[in-house]
């Protein structure tokens, strides 16, 4: 496997270490765009395709379908969408409070209450993200070929030369 086919194609099979390095290399670059001011938002858009190729081809790996990257955007969707329901409905309602009748302990108490529902729900969200990183991560690899192709060769080894 080369690099351009590691962070490029959704296509075959990757093993563990293939995988940390790819994701270490799309941390760095996501850690590193804010320096890029305007662009980051753009770098972001840009990652998540590489991103992608390398979920999918350690999937594949393990014997699954790729379409399992999607589990945790699910997650991450429905836990911004209940914490914006939940949280967001008391920090409205304690904005409302305070613009028309002034603050009290009582609209910080629901404003603050809210944000930390909101918190939480993001919190599971990230959670989940982690916890899939870490299960496709260190989940073994099927050691022979599947119906995603033969098993994976490695970035850092060597392909074998013809004599």
């Amino acid at each position: 496997m080369d690099w351009k086919t590691l962070f490029l194609s959704p296509e075959g099979r990757m093993g563990q270490r293939d995988y940390w390095i790819g994701m270490l290399i799309l941390f760095v670059i996501w850690f590193l765009s804010p320096a890029l001011h305007l662009l980051a938002p753009l770098t972001w858009l840009l990652l998540i395709y590489p991103g992608v190729c390398v979920y999918a081809k350690r999937l594949h790996d393990c014997g699954r379908s790729g379409w399992l990257i999607l589990l945790p955007v699910v997650v991450a969707w429905a836990a911004f969408l209940l914490g914006l329901l939940f949280g967001g409905v008391g920090v409205i309602g304690a904005l409302v409070t305070m613009a028309t009748l002034g603050t009290s302990p009582t609209a910080w108490a629901t404003l603050f209450a809210g944000l930390w529902v909101m918190l939480a729900f993001l919190s599971v969200a990230a959670l989940a993200k982690l916890a899939f990183l870490l299960w496709v991560g260190l989940s073994p690899g099927d050691p022979g070929e599947n119906r995603y192709g033969p098993p994976p060769v490695s970035l850092t080894t060597a392909p074998p030369t013809a004599a």
